[in-house]
């Protein structure tokens, strides 16, 4: 592996472990429909405004999701939509595996 392609891969592998918390797979799920205020993911998840702000850090620093201030409010939205189809190819993945142990049943 080259220098350049190790960068390469060093990057996809950041947007990966940025995406490897269920919270924050959640949240990019609901980007998905559009831009949502930080408030409205606290009440979804149960969980503190710090906890939400702290799994938004990490989707902002990999480069998944923009934010927008609008008075005392932070808007998120996906920086990237094409996220969705690498979610719909990890189903596809978890399906398979599925069926391929449904076969040993």
């Amino acid at each position: 592996m080259n220098p350049k392609e190790k960068r390469q891969y060093e990057a996809r592998a950041k947007v990966l472990k940025a995406l490897a918390h269920p919270t924050r797979l959640w949240i990019a799920r609901q980007l998905s429909d559009g831009e949502h205020c930080v408030c409205e993911f606290v009440d979804a998840v149960d969980v503190d405004f710090s906890t939400i702000s702290k799994h938004l850090t990490v989707l902002k620093e990999a480069g998944i999701v923009e934010s927008e201030k609008r008075g005392k409010q932070v808007f998120y939205r996906l920086k990237i939509p094409c996220l969705l189809k690498f979610m719909e190819c990890v189903d596809a993945v978890i399906l398979a595996q599925i069926e391929s142990q449904s076969e040993f049943l």
